[in-house]
């Protein structure tokens, strides 16, 4: 039985007796918690030290130790914690090398494919444990033929080829990184007829007239990592977890399923990027297409330069770690609020994740100091650290599979931050019914690069308009993508900045951090109070902070943008449009519901309207999923069909829509009208859940 907790006191020991007083409202806490004297950057900028003493890739024997590391310092914050673990496929390079023919009359050029430590490197002692530059779940295979140079290898990218007359079929592409997902930037590939892909670090995105450690950039040798799985989860157990001697496909399904690339890749350097280019003919690429200052002129081919790529990985099943802690809630212990950071890195992984790493390690201390003062949550705070991000949001993904009725029946939001600090502005991404309570943290909480002012005004001047620009979560960039996209969770993603030039090389490192990202800590003490004080509202406050209206006028706004591309084809809109009136109503409705509960301090009242918030986001998924992207259950937001980064909303709707031009039948359109009376059902059970009425 639960209860409404009006009063709760303090004993104060006198000379003669004790003295109760009231204890301070959970409000007192909170700014407690985002004073000066809660913090030290010295605490956290020891975390991210030893943190990123090794690398410490998904799998790997230092990433184990680094697990370790974490549930000691939650544990010996008071925290209740253990290790939750999934034996999961993963890939490791075996042997690559890429070998380049100028031209019939120059002789071959073997590249070494590796990056060099830099002068007075701290980590020199451990760069051997740097993996071999490589894509994971990567195909095994050699690729001879001509390059074709295809700018950031996007649809759009070959379309241009098309019109200027270039040939892709049986070339190896030469695209740079940026605008898409590496992942996608293969799949596009092999959908245009290549046969490998080499994808390089542009210095014109990531390079600058010095580079680290003499400035922030990518040195030439640097070469960015990652993984090209266009899934989520592990590719084995697709919508279930991979605990113990459970079912898997096998290599044949997972090649069928269209998550994994089908023809081999390589990362390479932009020295390795700029021999290349050197040596392709063809015509002039136009003028967007083309590099930085000092660049030579980028041509598109196909060759004359030849390159034979060649790359053997093996995929192994290994154990992966998630650290998970947990602060119960003395009122309603059974709703969660989950904050979530991954700590596995394809190198040193100061920025990425280990800056969110941190500051979690951070919230973990100031909570354990509130504690000691007297403070408890309201409800159940939950601090998880994921593991295999890198390679798909395995560690995430496969706890949420594995929870999955539990965590959609209780937990109230999920907060996620991956790269704490990259730069300086603040950015943030959510559900749209979080964007108030966002803004209202942030005009709390000091902006660390000018203390006069509060995050909210520096964000607000970054951005030249009367509002602040907030993000939505339908790319599939970090662990918020099991959480929203598969079970629909209200949830947010934070950082400060929003990209950096050494990501996911071996030069993100702890010097670099120190020099470059933030050498004072300041941001990521400010990450941490942004992130802890979202928490603390959302396990503290009495009815939950969710606006709804917002999320109306995001989808009136997304349904209008849409009505402009469909509107030549004779698809009806008014079915969504309706729905969405529907739910401002029911909006406007529970606001008013807010207010006459104020009068009443029911707990049972309380209780219903807080169900009624957290459930609404459920709402928006459909059990069937996305049409032939089932695990993807959210019909507002999901990732674009051809950039895992990328965003739609509506996705089914544009994916039909992106079907029905390309086919341009009459059935095909159809389906499109098909997919928009389902997100208008959805929104409609949204309204519904969020009035709290049967019909």
């Amino acid at each position: 039985m639960y209860k409404l907790a009006i009063y709760s006191f303090i004993a104060i020991a006198t000379s003669t007796s004790f003295v109760f007083l009231p204890s301070p409202p959970k409000s007192y806490y909170h700014s407690l918690f985002i004073s000066d004297s809660l913090y030290d950057n010295s605490s956290i900028a020891n975390h991210l030290f030893i943190l990123t003493k090794r690398p410490h890739v998904a799998g790997s024997e230092a990433n184990a130790e680094a697990a370790a590391y974490v549930l000691l310092i939650l544990t010996s914050y008071n925290i209740k914690s253990h290790v939750t673990s999934y034996d999961v496929a993963l890939t490791y390079p075996v042997s690559r090398s890429l070998i380049l023919t100028p031209s019939s009359s120059e002789k071959p050029i073997e590249f070494g494919l590796s990056q060099e430590i830099y002068e007075n490197d701290p980590y020199a002692d451990v760069a051997n444990e740097v993996l071999p530059t490589f894509h994971a779940y990567a195909r095994s295979g050699t690729a001879n033929g001509p390059v074709v140079y295809a700018n950031y290898g996007r649809v759009e990218d070959y379309a241009t080829l098309r019109e200027m007359g270039v040939n892709v079929s049986y070339t190896v592409v030469l695209a740079r990184y940026g605008k898409i997902y590496r992942g996608d930037i293969v799949h596009n590939a092999y959908a245009a007829g290549a046969i490998g892909v080499l994808i390089f670090t542009d210095k014109k995105d990531y390079g600058g007239a010095k580079w680290f450690p003499d400035d922030k950039w990518m040195p030439p040798s640097g070469v960015q990592v990652g993984s090209v799985y266009d899934g989520t989860g592990d590719p084995t157990t697709p919508g279930w977890p991979s605990t113990g001697e459970c079912e898997r496909l096998s290599n044949e399904e997972v090649d069928d399923s269209g998550n994994v690339p089908l023809i081999p890749s390589l990362p390479i350097s932009s020295a390795d990027g700029d021999a290349i280019i050197r040596s392709i003919g063809g015509k002039e690429a136009n003028v967007d297409w083309q590099g930085g200052k000092d660049s030579p002129i980028y041509r598109v081919g196909p060759g004359p330069a030849i390159v034979n790529l060649s790359y053997e990985g093996q995929q192994v099943i290994r154990t992966i770690q998630n650290v998970i802690g947990v602060i119960e809630g003395e009122e309603e212990p059974d709703r969660f609020v989950i904050l979530g950071n991954h700590r596995d890195a394809w190198t040193f992984g100061a920025v990425d994740p280990n800056s969110g790493t941190a500051a979690l390690l951070e919230i973990a201390q100031r909570l354990e100091k509130l504690q000691k003062r007297g403070w408890r949550p309201r409800r159940t705070i939950v601090l998880c650290n994921w593991d295999a991000e890198e390679y798909g949001l395995i560690g995430s993904t496969e706890w949420v599979e594995e929870n999955r009725e539990m965590l959609a029946s209780r937990v109230v939001a999920y907060l996620n931050v991956d790269c704490a600090v990259q730069a300086k502005n603040f950015r943030a991404s959510a559900t749209p019914q979080l964007d108030e309570l966002i803004i209202q943290v942030a005009q709390q909480v000091k902006d660390p690069d000018n203390s006069t002012q509060t995050i909210y005004q520096s964000w607000l001047g970054s951005s030249n308009d009367t509002t602040v620009k907030l993000g939505r979560l339908g790319g599939a960039g970090s662990d918020y993508a099991a959480f929203v996209q598969h079970i629909g969770v209200p949830t947010l993603d934070l950082s400060f900045g929003d990209g950096y030039p050494v990501y996911h090389s071996m030069y993100d490192d702890f010097v670099w951090m120190k020099k470059f990202g933030d050498p004072m800590f300041h941001r990521h003490v400010a990450v941490a109070s942004v992130w802890g004080l979202l928490a603390l509202r959302l396990a503290d406050d009495e009815v939950l902070p969710f606006n709804y209206l917002t999320y109306a006028y995001e989808l009136q706004k997304s349904a209008e943008q849409l009505e402009a591309e469909i509107s030549e084809n004779g698809i009806s809109l008014v079915p969504l449009y309706a729905s969405i009136e529907k739910l401002r109503k029911a909006a406007i409705k529970i606001e008013d519901d807010v207010k006459a509960l104020k009068a009443k301090r029911s707990w049972a009242s309380v209780r219903e309207l807080n169900d009624r918030l957290i459930m609404t986001e459920r709402a928006f998924t459909d059990k069937d999923g996305l049409s032939s992207r089932t695990w993807y259950k959210h019909l507002i937001y999901a990732p674009s069909r051809h950039d895992d980064y990328g965003s739609n909303s509506f996705p089914g709707i544009s994916d039909a829509i992106e079907r029905a031009k390309s086919l341009d039948s009459t059935d095909s359109w159809r389906s499109v009208q098909h997919e928009v009376w389902r997100v208008a059902r959805a929104i409609t059970q949204a309204s519904l859940v969020l009035s709290g009425r049967l019909t």
